[in-house]
């Protein structure tokens, strides 16, 4: 008999992209910066999987998805005349990844679920990042198993 479900989290359950180029669209608007918003959000999305390859093959130990995120933003930021932005705004950026609006029926979805099973998020965000993020988009996760965990 099947008792909980897990649950991928980015893309899966929540937007990604939508909420990237939500957050990048106020740092432009306040910097009067003029680029292409879905391929910031695309760009810094694909650096991903080449950062978390170095922690999977053991090449670099582990580290928080939040920090990846701080580092891939380093990387394309000049790309995207963001490298001169304050610290607070880059940090604010940064945390746009907890901010990551759900799928319009995930809310519901997980609920009827949940009146039946455990459900639980499983990812390789870090704790407090699905935390805030489930906060945010009001997913009530029973459980959150985040990269520290698994």
């Amino acid at each position: 008999m099947i008792k909980a479900l897990l649950f991928d989290v980015f893309g899966t359950v929540v937007d990604w992209r939508t909420g990237i180029v939500r957050d990048a669209k106020s740092i432009a608007k306040k910097y009067k910066i003029n680029f292409n918003l879905e391929q910031f959000a695309d760009r810094w999305r694909y650096e991903y999987q080449p950062s978390m390859e170095q922690v999977r093959s053991g090449k670099r130990q582990f580290i928080k998805l939040d920090i990846l995120h701080e580092e891939n933003l380093d990387k394309i930021s000049k790309d995207f005349g963001l490298e001169n932005i304050s610290k607070i705004d880059k940090l604010w950026l940064i945390k746009s990844w907890h901010r990551l609006p759900g799928w319009s029926d995930s809310k519901s979805g997980l609920l009827r679920l949940k009146s039946k099973f455990i459900i639980g998020a499983q990812s390789n965000g870090n704790i407090s990042l699905i935390l805030n993020m489930a906060k945010f988009s009001k997913l009530y996760w029973d459980v959150i198993l985040g990269a520290e965990v698994v």
